[in-house]
């Protein structure tokens, strides 16, 4: 949950993207409602979560027992809380790419069998969708995935707190506290989000998840910085620097206090900005109440001083235009601008509009995440519902993030096992950012 490439405010700011873009009301109004009903597989599609198991198949293999404790899980699954988890990276907030989870364990006669999500490679992560499946170790199933294996950082079968609703109850027990002060050894740096108050008990978990008492785990800061807690159940757990070693590791979910809570503790967000799951469980006995996205006034004329004189601009037959000039003057006008002139007002807004408008990088963060719903809506706000977008940097990222659909459709049906050098999205900024430079010329 911790992205490693951000710390101190920067962090938090990764994280208020997060929570503004990435799980939008409308996802988590239509998993839940789907959920509710038992529609499991419906709450999925509703998080853009793809399913890749069948529990039919999975009765004849594996024995209908075995098949009803999957179906049991995945009935309490909360796809869209499990997104609200899932680890970031900066400086955007998306998904870590490339990566597998496991969501619980179930140990069988033929070996250990996973439930687990993926991530796509960073190539293929269009929609910012993932996948459900289940492991069993033997390399199958797993597709094209740079890393089948359940990562060792990311086990959420030991904080079923953050998707599975039977156990939403533990989030408040579990979450840090954030008093890193309690670190006598000043080996943990301060500021940076360290759920120390929580490992000792977290460590714990984990080693009792492996059959032991006592052992060292390694706690990970970031590539480069480790530490090692002792843990024998006599005494308190000891921190010491790192030297190597390849024994357990703490989850990065037990590692930093819950980003959440140190959002609602500095203001920067407030419970009615948290997922209602989320919100019950931190902020019990208040009830989240969430407020629709609105598109009020939108399509309506706006006012632009053009000349001395307060004009309107507004849409004719889908085309935003300038109301209080005659097509005669238009016209001569947006001829001038073609010949290098300089257009008047009402024009020169109109084309920023099209193509350098203030909300694109709203836009852009809403398709980066995903919400090609959201990102249209704003366009919408921006233009009016029936506008015909000209080209510009606005139409182009409507038209990429469709070009990285069909990629990562590519991915999944393992028609491509390789994405480009250098991402898209990079190539992307890159190109918008020298256009940007040459308008300015």
């Amino acid at each position: 949950m911790h992205s490693s490439n951000a710390t101190g405010d920067s962090r938090l700011h990764v994280w208020l993207r997060v929570r503004e873009f990435a799980v939008p009301p409308s996802m988590i109004e239509s998993a839940t409602a789907r959920r509710t009903v038992g529609d499991w597989a419906g709450a999925c599609a509703a998080a853009r979560i793809d399913v890749d198991l069948n529990l039919r198949a999975l009765a004849r293999t594996h024995g209908r027992e075995f098949a009803t404790r999957i179906r049991s899980d995945l009935r309490h699954l909360a796809p869209d809380l499990l997104r609200w988890h899932l680890p970031r990276i900066a400086p955007d907030g998306l998904l870590r790419p490339g990566l597998t989870l496991a969501l619980a364990r179930y140990e069988q006669p033929v070996g250990t069998v996973h439930l687990v999500v993926r991530t796509p490679p960073a190539w293929a992560d269009a929609g910012q969708r993932i996948s459900l499946a289940l492991w069993d170790g033997s390399g199958t199933g797993a597709g094209e995935h740079p890393h089948p294996h359940p990562d060792r950082r990311f086990r959420l079968d030991l904080h079923r707190h953050l998707w599975d609703v039977r156990r939403i109850g533990d989030l408040r027990e579990r979450s840090s506290t954030g008093a890193t002060d309690r670190d006598p050894t000043g080996l943990v740096p301060p500021g940076i989000g360290c759920a120390v108050d929580r490992w000792a008990a977290e460590a714990a978990i984990v080693l009792r998840s492996l059959g032991r008492d006592s052992g060292a785990v390694t706690v990970r800061l970031d590539t480069r910085r480790r530490l090692v807690l002792d843990v024998d159940g006599m005494s308190e757990p000891r921190i010491r620097a790192a030297k190597g070693g390849t024994g357990p590791v703490l989850p990065d979910a037990a590692t930093w206090v819950l980003p959440d809570l140190e959002l609602l503790r500095l203001g920067l967000i407030d419970a009615d900005q948290l997922h209602p799951l989320v919100a019950s469980a931190l902020v019990p006995g208040r009830p989240p109440a969430r407020v629709p996205r609105t598109r009020d006034g939108a399509g309506d004329p706006r006012i632009v001083d053009c000349r001395g004189a307060r004009h309107r601009i507004g849409l004719v037959d889908g085309v935003l235009v300038p109301l209080d000039h005659d097509p005669a003057e238009t016209r001569r006008e947006e001829l001038l601008a073609a010949l290098g002139g300089t257009p008047m007002p009402c024009l020169r807004v109109i084309d920023e509009a099209h193509r350098r408008p203030e909300s694109l990088a709203d836009v852009r963060a809403r398709l980066d995440h995903g919400d090609a719903a959201g990102a249209l809506a704003a366009v919408e706000d921006l233009l009016g519902p029936d506008a015909l977008l000209r080209s510009g940097a606005l139409r182009d990222e409507l038209e990429t993030a469709a070009q990285r659909r069909v990629t990562h459709g590519l991915y999944r049906a393992g028609l491509v096992n390789s994405g480009p050098k250098q991402s898209e999205r990079q190539n992307r900024r890159r190109l918008d950012a020298q256009a940007h430079q040459r308008a300015r010329r």
